[in-house]
């Protein structure tokens, strides 16, 4: 192993001070008020209005709100270890940097990498349920796309390319390029959008709720199936947990953040908090105005029950705003993506030209790539069967930096600065979120698992092949 060290420097721990010297011409305009938003947006995208209905017509029933709190709890761990990581190392590509200084550079980049298959999969897939949310407002009006725009040329339906998810990249891509202020503000005005709708379907929704809908709260366990009972509780949260990892692109912006010692754990935390204020208060309002069985293999829960309520103006305007929402979603996630395949461009793990940034600070080579990439995916593979690889590499990515809080905490004052928030309960919640993490990836389906090792098995053979060749942190 000292040998391969020595040759390669797979296990070379990266300085502080390189990272800090990397990212200085990366502008520090986001504060509090932006991170909470990024955070929000990207945790409260349209899963809000979907999930809470799927997940309890399909594992948990009314109990769906103890699915998004064992979620919320398990995110909340990570999310703690992620915060004092993000205060004491504000660095540009998140969970990658931070491993990278505190374990390695191969363990850095199995971070980064999981990470990566998050950004480069999630957008696409964000992308193309716009659309298909996009074609059924359409249809909605008895108004539709040219055959040939409406799929992508693998669907086998007579397309030739989704346009309209192509237009939703290409919006993103087009208003990050101007740079994160701008972005930044116009991610505020989509997020208090979006979160009023959220309260008037709250409030609409009170007056229709039927208490009869939350007997009993917890239905039996179906043998053989995964509803109902606790085992229905565990998996429905396994498959919430999808919502919650939004945050992981709040600290992949650190780089750019004002103060990041106060601002990075207020926006992390906060915005979780948040989120799950919102997604529970939703999910108890949606199953209790109708039966939970009648949002089976329903797309829209939410749009449906106030329409069957009678409240046809409401619904409507969740429709448009839940367009609306997950153009926050896809800003989040390319943001992030950005700013790690910066990361990996600037430390030469991947091309250079990767890790440049323009006059203005913007790293918008890997912006323009990480476009590029989401739009071939979402025109060649099928999201369904590679969903699960989103939240498999996240959960890789939440076990590295829960476990790697044992590493930092004994260097924090001496050769990394004192962060402005400290994981609370110290040796103990960092391996309970490792454990947490480790327990909602055993949760998930074999597929999942099987795709999470194929793109690991890439990971390290591009890593062997060009990164650890050309990598300036071992060089230096």
């Amino acid at each position: 192993m000292s040998e391969l060290n020595k040759k390669t420097g797979w296990f070379h721990k990266a300085s502080p001070v390189s990272f800090t010297e990397s990212d200085r011409h990366l502008r520090k305009t986001l504060g509090v008020k932006e991170m909470l938003a990024l955070g929000i947006g990207t945790i409260v995208s349209t899963a809000i209005f979907t999930l809470p209905g799927i997940v309890a017509a399909n594992h948990a029933g009314p109990a769906v709100a103890i699915s998004f709190v064992i979620a919320a709890i398990v995110a909340g761990l990570a999310a703690f270890a992620y915060a004092e990581f993000a205060s004491a190392l504000p660095f540009a590509g998140s969970a990658y940097s931070w491993a990278n200084v505190v374990f390695g550079e191969v363990f850095g980049w199995i971070a980064g990498w999981a990470l990566l298959a998050e950004y480069f999969i999630a957008v696409a897939f964000v992308a193309s349920g716009w659309s298909a949310n996009f074609k059924l407002f359409l249809a909605s009006h008895h108004l539709a796309l040219p055959k040939a725009l409406a799929g992508s040329f693998v669907a086998g339906n007579g397309g030739i390319i989704d346009i309209s998810s192509l237009f939703a990249v290409l919006i993103v891509a087009i208003l990050l390029w101007r740079g994160t202020n701008t972005t930044a503000r116009v991610e505020n005005v989509l997020v208090i959008g979006k979160v009023a709708v959220i309260l008037i379907f709250i409030a609409v929704g009170l007056t229709a709720i039927h208490p009869s809908n939350y007997v009993p709260f917890i239905p039996a366990h179906k043998a053989g199936t995964e509803f109902g009972g606790w085992t229905g509780i565990f998996a429905g949260a396994s498959q919430i947990f999808l919502a919650y990892i939004g945050f992981d692109s709040i600290a992949a912006n650190s780089a750019e953040a004002k103060n990041p010692k106060k601002t990075m754990p207020r926006g992390i935390i906060g915005s979780l908090i948040i989120a799950t204020i919102l997604f529970v208060t939703v999910a108890l309002v949606l199953v209790g105005m109708f039966p939970y069985s009648k949002y089976a293999n329903n797309a829209a829960p939410a749009a449906w029950a106030l329409l069957k309520s009678g409240h046809v103006f409401t619904s409507n305007l969740l429709s448009i705003v839940a367009l609306i929402g997950m153009f926050t979603a896809i800003i989040g996630m390319m943001l992030a993506g950005s700013r790690l395949l910066y990361a990996f461009g600037r430390d030469g793990l991947l091309p250079s030209f990767l890790g440049k940034v323009n006059d203005k600070g913007l790293p918008n080579n890997a912006l323009l790539a990480l476009s590029v990439i989401a739009i071939l995916i979402g025109s060649v593979f099928s999201f369904t069967e590679l969903a699960g690889l989103i939240s498999a590499g996240t959960l890789i990515a939440f076990i590295i930096v829960s476990l790697g809080v044992y590493a930092l905490r004994p260097r924090e004052g001496k050769d990394i600065q004192e962060p402005g928030f400290k994981m609370p309960f110290y040796p103990v919640l960092p391996a309970l979120a490792a454990l947490g993490s480790g327990f909602i990836f055993y949760e998930l389906d074999n597929q999942a698992k099987i795709y999470a090792f194929g793109w690991f098995a890439l990971g390290l053979v591009i890593y062997a092949i060009y990164g650890a060749k050309h990598s300036k942190l071992s060089q230096n």
